[in-house]
């Protein structure tokens, strides 16, 4: 389960506590799709995106500092949960495996549904943002809005007292 009230230490004030977290996300996103195509194995994934992405310049792109434990948590508990997680999915999109879909929705759903299911200190339209902003960087409209659609019924079977109470404001 994800921690709560855990502190940032940074040497980079500049970046807020959310926008690493959303960093930590995408990242997750991204080392899930590179395991599935690539094959690489969880240490090789961390030790990789640790050391050579997060918070570093690749290709005239600068990668915003990322919450490493977080982005840990996730692809630790995705692999771990990864069958009841795929299910889940595979139930809402009736008729459309999980599998048939391209890797990095499938990357994007996992990730969410796992936050989902087990971050209980992040309130869920923060995990749907989130993940939907993620699909937007990769996927077409049409897609974007698939994802929203699974995460929000995932929200609604894991999460439903949480979206009864108002909207907070995203992570600072």
């Amino acid at each position: 389960m994800i921690e709560q009230g855990k502190k940032i230490r940074s040497r980079d004030r500049s970046v807020s506590r959310g926008e690493k977290r959303a960093a930590a996300r995408l990242a997750a996103v991204q080392a899930l799709y590179q395991m599935e195509l690539a094959g690489k194995g969880l240490n090789e994934v961390f030790a990789e995106f640790e050391s050579f992405w997060m918070g570093r310049e690749i290709e005239g792109d600068q990668y915003k500092p990322a919450e490493a434990a977080l982005f840990r948590l996730i692809l630790e508990g995705v692999l771990a949960d990864q069958v009841a997680l795929d299910q889940a999915v595979d139930r809402i999109l009736e008729g459309w495996p999980l599998k048939r879909v391209e890797a990095i929705m499938r990357a994007t759903l996992r990730a969410g549904a796992f936050e989902l299911k087990h971050g209980k200190d992040v309130p869920p339209r923060v995990i749907l943002s989130e993940y939907v902003d993620i699909a937007s960087a990769f996927l077409e409209k049409d897609e974007v809005g698939m994802v929203n659609a699974v995460l929000d019924r995932l929200a609604r079977d894991y999460r439903a007292e949480d979206l009864a109470k108002p909207a907070p404001p995203r992570e600072s």
